[in-house]
């Protein structure tokens, strides 16, 4: 059955700058564009909360029964340290600080991307194209953008023509920047004297003698612009018009503006009817940052090996916490929400397990059907997250009267509230019912937690002795304590 005909989505069009109905280009199908990782690096939380939320729209649309192509690439090659025509490529700079190929560096942080985004429960994409095994693509695509007048070659390289190209079309629609403004704030940078205007961009770049990453090209040996590759992926996938196009805040200007007039350029029209942002990830009510300190990584996180978190969280308690929040807004990442979220996780699957022991009645205290349409109301409302969670502790209070026996529900209505449930926790938001412990390691919990109370008494007494004895024959047995400001934890190695 497609739940597709029967629910009308409307989403946040980065484009319009208004929530708009979606309907799909080709009926029943849909075809999505998100931009990848450039992969010189261990993936970042921030890049996992924006592909977390585009793989809940991947899984919101299949579960309704769209039939989804979803395109998600891998940049490995191009990128340039200020993402845009100057610097270093990031990859080719992580290569020559470690003195091994480009090609490792791309390996080994693609296999990381990878097992990050599987530990998280995101489901694959249907096609991840890579830059590298779409240069001749490129080049054809740079050939048109310059025979239709819009590309121009200096010394090897090849610039966008902004100015040219404004004159057709409009250079900043989707990050309402206008280009005299864009004039005014551009002071004149070294390096750019190839470009007619500061506001040019790369559409090919001539390789200098010392850089690793070459392909030969009508203009030199050399590599593409970073905004030229998922012009090409994109369209060669999905077609020079297609459905949505998504990718974090960051990326809108340039790359996202980028990408509209250079697809423009090439075949005279935009490539996209929906453009969707995700927004940022904060740490502790600040931006992430590596210069400051203010960072935690996915495996930290996971693990507890970090001074920021007071414990170590599962995959799914860290989905369900991004959920809570819509993926417009920016999310602060703090240990007192995630150890709200881990209560509210636990809640959520005590009462789907509690499903299964329940026993129909006769009547139906709750209208489950009723119930179920606001579920899907929060989700075609710009994939509302956090009111389907609200309407998901709804059901987690019928399912306690139930347990206590003060509601019934027909046997039709307990099978639609456990498929429902299912439906939307582990299809859609893609959590995974796994319990933070099982009955032997609450056990454990609660001894350990006995002898930290017993040690802190004897710090408090100064016998330093016993709290030190206590310390060392727990990690004997493979338990850590962990001591911190906020008090202390333990891992079992």
């Amino acid at each position: 059955m497609s739940l597709h005909k029967e629910q009308q989505i409307k989403i946040y069009n980065t484009l319009s700058g208004k929530k708009e109905t979606f309907t799909p280009i080709e009926p029943g199908h849909i075809g999505m564009y998100v931009c990848g990782p450039t992969v010189y690096s261990n993936v970042h939380l921030g890049n996992v909360r924006t592909f977390m939320s585009f793989d809940m729209v991947f899984r919101y649309f299949k579960h309704l029964g769209y039939k989804v192509r979803y395109v998600r690439n891998i940049t490995d090659a191009g990128h340039l340290e200020n993402d845009a025509d100057a610097g270093e490529d990031k990859i080719t700079k992580k290569a020559r600080l470690e003195s091994i190929e480009p090609m490792e560096v791309v390996q080994r942080y693609t296999v990381d991307f990878h097992n990050t985004l599987n530990t998280f429960n995101f489901l694959p994409p249907s096609i991840e194209p890579t830059a590298t095994g779409h240069i001749i693509e490129q080049i054809e695509l740079v050939k048109k953008i310059i025979a239709n007048g819009f590309g121009y070659e200096v010394n090897g390289s090849v610039y966008f023509d902004v100015h040219k190209f404004n004159e057709s079309y409009t250079y900043g629609i989707l990050s309402k920047r206008k280009l005299e403004d864009l004039i005014h704030n551009t002071r004149a940078l070294d390096g750019q004297s190839d470009k007619k205007n500061p506001q040019d961009f790369a559409l090919w770049k001539k390789a200098e003698p010392q850089h690793i990453m070459r392909w030969p090209s009508p203009w030199s040996d050399g590599f593409p612009g970073w905004h030229l590759e998922c012009t090409t992926m994109s369209t060669k996938y999905l077609g020079e018009h297609f459905d949505i196009h998504g990718g974090g805040m960051d990326l809108k200007f340039p790359h996202h503006e980028c990408e509209i007039a250079q697809n423009e350029a090439a075949v005279g029209r935009s490539p996209v009817n929906f453009w969707m942002h995700a927004n940022m990830l904060e740490l502790n009510g600040q931006r992430m940052s590596k210069t400051t300190g203010n960072i935690i990584n996915p495996a930290e996180l996971l693990s507890g090996k970090n001074d920021i978190m007071s414990k170590a969280y599962s995959p799914s308690v860290i989905r369900f916490f991004i959920a809570q929040s819509s993926y417009r807004s920016i999310l602060d990442l703090t240990n007192d929400g995630l150890l709200s979220s881990e209560k509210g996780f636990l809640r959520l699957m005590d009462a789907i397990n509690a499903l299964d022991e329940l026993k129909a009645g006769t009547a139906s205290t709750f209208d489950i059907a009723e119930w179920q349409q606001r579920c899907y109301d929060a989700m075609n409302d710009d994939f509302n997250s956090p009111i389907l969670i609200a309407n998901l502790f709804e059901a987690v209070k019928y399912i306690n009267q139930l347990k206590e026996g003060t509601a019934t529900l027909t046997a039709e209505d307990l099978e639609l509230l456990k498929s429902s449930m299912h439906s939307f926790c582990f299809d859609i938001l893609g959590l995974e019912n796994v319990g933070i412990t099982d009955s032997s390691s609450e056990k454990l919990a609660g001894a350990v937690e006995l002898l930290i109370e017993l040690r802190q008494q004897a710090r408090a007494n100064k016998d330093f002795a016993l709290s030190d004895k206590i310390r060392d024959q727990l990690a004997e047995k493979g338990i850590q304590l962990n001591d911190s400001k906020e008090g202390t934890t333990f891992d079992v190695k």
